[in-house]
């Protein structure tokens, strides 16, 4: 017999108690075990919607920005309505309905016109709904330091695709933390600097900083909405840290190599169109131009400067491409994964 304990105290033993669920949601079936998988059958059961409002609305989120409800932590009495409450019980019924199928509810998510609509809005919609609660325009958010990451490795031709294994541990600062068996951060080079950074080893007493000024979460308590913040360490992160060093000069030497032709405007239009989805106006080609130019002129005067530079990371630049070249190119590839729109999802 399990009994309550009072007020939590060891020795205090209240009234019998027996496996169950809160009075205030479904009962769950006499048929089901009093055990972890009656539990979990009971809370995936149609008759307990809850689980699967509470997961569709992390996706949306995860999607929007913002959840359909935009307490996702509180679906309680102390938490927001639903803005849209029917849109979000024919989510979660069709979730069910697909056996719980993830890739189905996104696919159906990404490729509503709803999802599809131009960010862009009118100065007086923006007034009445800033926080565009009614959906009448696309998202608008910066993206998570783990896809930041893991986009720069990807346009850079680094990221590794295979699912699956040990965790890893990419670039840290030296000297991030020790243990008192003498045990110190040992980063793993090559592919294990490039893979997602879903496997990056995690320690949470001292989690890996370049993720913590792009607002990851610490992992020592729950969140399930992060607080977006906006920082010149952001900028320097993405300038400086060999992670996205080391992915511009991948990406510079990718671009170099398609067009060997050195056509500096088509060079610059398919590096633009990897990072942003769209060609460069004609001022911003005059503004990347300019800085090739001087970044060129630069390397010119200090060959060793871009020969410590391109040495960065564990990609080995192509012996076949010019070293003043190839790193005046990572520069402005720098700078590119520094864009407001490369970084932002509209």
């Amino acid at each position: 017999c399990i009994r309550d304990r009072k007020r939590g105290a060891y020795d205090a033993r209240g009234e019998p108690v027996e496996p169950g669920v809160p009075a205030s949601l479904p009962p769950m079936p006499d048929h089901l075990p009093k055990n972890r998988l009656g539990l979990a059958r009971w809370l995936t059961s149609r008759e307990n919607p809850l689980l699967a409002r509470v997961t569709v609305n992390r996706f949306w989120q995860s999607l929007f920005g913002q959840g359909l409800v935009a307490t996702p932590e509180d679906f309680g009495s102390q938490g927001q309505l639903p803005s849209h409450p029917e849109l979000l019980d024919w989510l979660a019924d069709s979730f069910i309905d697909s056996g719980w199928n993830v890739k189905q509810l996104m696919k159906t998510m990404v490729m509503s016109s709803t999802y599809r609509q131009d960010s862009a809005c009118a100065e007086d919609l923006r007034v009445q709904d800033p926080e565009n609660v009614l959906l009448a325009r696309g998202p608008r958010y910066r993206l998570p330091a783990e896809m930041l990451r893991d986009n720069a490795l990807m346009v850079g031709g680094l990221l590794v695709n295979r699912v699956g294994g040990p965790p890893v541990k990419p670039y840290q600062p030296d000297g991030l933390w020790k243990e008192k068996s003498g045990k110190v951060y040992k980063r793993d080079e090559g592919e294990g600097s490039h893979r997602r950074s879903l496997y990056t080893y995690w320690k949470r007493t001292s989690p890996p900083p370049a993720m913590m000024i792009l607002d990851a979460a610490k992992r020592d308590v729950c969140q399930v909405k992060r607080q977006v913040t906006a920082t010149p360490l952001q900028a320097l992160v993405l300038l400086n840290d060999p992670q996205y060093v080391e992915a511009s000069r991948a990406l510079a030497e990718r671009v170099l190599l398609e067009f060997p032709d050195g056509d500096v405007g088509a060079r610059l239009a398919n590096m633009f169109r990897r990072l942003t989805s769209r060609d460069p106006d004609r001022n911003e080609s005059g503004v990347l131009q300019q800085l090739l130019e001087e970044q060129r002129d630069y390397f010119q005067q200090h060959p060793e400067s871009a020969t410590s530079f391109l040495a960065i990371g564990d990609h080995q630049p192509d012996t076949r491409l010019d070293a003043v070249e190839l790193a005046a190119w990572s520069i402005v590839a720098e700078a590119l994964l520094n864009f407001d729109e490369t970084v932002t999802l509209r």
